[in-house]
């Protein structure tokens, strides 16, 4: 029984009908970099012991013995919700590579993934880590390197695909429930979503993918992380761009950059949201960088390409652009 197949999603991930998950990529981790990596230096800390929760945290290895304070970068890893962690080579190769390029502080989320973890597990676990890093805000918090090197005026959250969705998200909650009561805003300068995993069951515009197979496809990935959403990929926290219930005016930062790549099926997904932002009446920056020619997050795949070179360039100077 165990080795029939209910759902083959290769080569990602098969489910079983006794209820076993085989994910098929996205499960190698490697461990903190104690010893610079790119001039990068990371640790593990376990925030939330009650569901051993834990972060990866950067820092640039000159910044150890500094007293200075740097921009502070939370990522959150893609995946569709369901595969890759905070601490894949993938994501840990990544989050380095921009901790050196934009010379930050980052502290690069986990959270427990669907389907063994429905939605909305993913967004909450990722609201628990995001609240841990702000008690930080007075320097007396848990952890030293973000009492020490994070300037919370320069808080910039990000993420791709599953994380970029999450991240928006995130920048809903903080304005709605008050991340930094204390301040009059949310303590979120900007937000940086990567190839964001926006989706609804029609197309959006006539430029969207209209291939049934491809976005059944997508569909299905949805289905898979919220199996209880009575409206599937119309659910609004999927469905951010078409959805009329969905309003953006409320999103708690100053400034938004949208990535987009060319080929990506989520490319119009992307400029939708973008357009939506900038009629809400939402009163921050909000720009879109596209990638021509170029595949779904195919920076993290092809780290060293021109293409991912630019877009880490665009990346690291949001950062470091601050407010």
């Amino acid at each position: 029984m165990d080795s029939e197949i209910a759902f083959d999603f290769s080569p990602v991930l098969k489910i079983f009908k006794s209820g076993r998950i085989e994910r098929l990529m996205g499960e190698t981790t490697v461990p903190p970099s104690s010893d610079p990596q790119n001039g990068v230096v990371s640790k593990d800390i376990v925030h939330s012991p009650d569901t051993n929760l834990s972060v990866r945290i950067y820092l640039p290895e000159k910044s150890l013995a500094a007293d200075e304070k740097l921009p502070l970068l939370v990522y959150i890893h893609g995946g569709g919700f369901i595969i890759e962690t905070a601490f894949s080579p993938t994501y840990h190769n990544f989050v380095t590579a921009a901790v050196s390029a934009s010379d930050c502080v980052a502290v690069s989320v986990d959270y427990r993934r669907a389907p063994e973890h429905p939605i909305s597990v993913p967004f909450d676990d990722s609201w628990t880590a995001l609240k841990w890093v702000f008690t930080h805000i007075a320097g007396s918090g848990q952890e030293d390197w973000l009492n020490k090197h994070a300037d919370f005026s320069k808080v910039i959250l990000s993420g791709d695909s599953a994380g970029g969705n999450i991240v928006h998200h995130m920048a809903m909650r903080a304005a709605k429930e008050k991340l930094t009561p204390c301040l009059k805003d949310t303590g979120i300068s900007g937000i940086i979503l990567v190839h964001p995993y926006f989706w609804s069951k029609t197309p959006i515009d006539d430029k969207d993918i209209k291939d049934a197979t491809l976005r059944m496809k997508i569909d299905s990935i949805w289905k898979m992380a919220s199996p209880d959403s009575k409206d599937g990929s119309d659910d609004p926290l999927i469905n951010v761009v078409k959805s009329e219930s969905v309003d953006l005016s409320g999103l708690g930062c100053g400034k938004v950059l949208v990535m987009v790549a060319e080929k990506d099926a989520l490319a119009r997904q992307g400029w939708g949201y973008a357009a939506k932002l900038d009629k809400s009446g939402w009163k921050g920056e909000v720009e879109v960088v596209e990638s021509e020619g170029e595949e779904h997050v195919f920076h993290l795949m092809k780290p060293t390409c021109d293409k991912a070179l630019e877009a880490m360039h665009k990346f690291s100077g949001f950062i470091k652009g601050g407010k």
